[in-house]
């Protein structure tokens, strides 16, 4: 990807129905935004190519596949020494693309190195989760955790 493309008013306008709703239809898009299907397919086009749209997915309510339990996750690693040949960060960082219970992993500023957002079933997964996966991780040396009680907002479109 090159730098940041410049987005002008059609460009966002096209982007945030898109957000509103990614299986619309070229023509179903064009008339949102006032161009005609070709142009809209252009833009389109020219966005993904950009890396400015990164894909389409559907986006499933956790509850309804049997992940009924939403868990956010500090986490501190350990400091790097001399004697790692990869540092914690680095071999945290690995470790997470296998764990499908996590969701989402932010690096942080202040006293937690990162925040998971985790997804699992129930009490019983979430427990399996931490004591058999997350602090048998050689890296990690403490977390601490927030379950969510109730989803206040949710969504996944950017204001644009």
């Amino acid at each position: 990807m090159n730098a940041t493309p410049q987005l002008d008013a059609i460009d966002l306008r096209v982007l945030r129905a898109l957000q509103a709703n990614g299986r619309a239809t070229y023509d179903e898009l064009a008339s949102q935004v006032s161009l005609s299907s070709s142009a809209t397919l252009r833009r389109v086009k020219r966005l993904e190519e950009a890396g400015v749209i990164a894909g389409y997915v559907a986006l499933l309510r956790p509850e309804r596949v049997g992940l009924a339990l939403t868990a956010y996750i500090n986490v501190r690693l350990e400091k790097h020494s001399e004697s790692h040949k990869r540092s914690p960060m680095d071999a945290f960082r690995a470790s997470i693309q296998g764990w499908p219970e996590v969701v989402e992993c932010a690096s942080l500023t202040g006293e937690m190195d990162y925040l998971l957002r985790v997804v699992v079933a129930d009490m019983a997964h979430y427990s399996r989760f931490v004591m058999d996966t997350l602090l048998k991780h050689p890296s990690v040396q403490d977390c601490k955790t927030s379950f969510v009680l109730d989803r206040v907002k949710s969504t996944t479109a950017l204001p644009i």
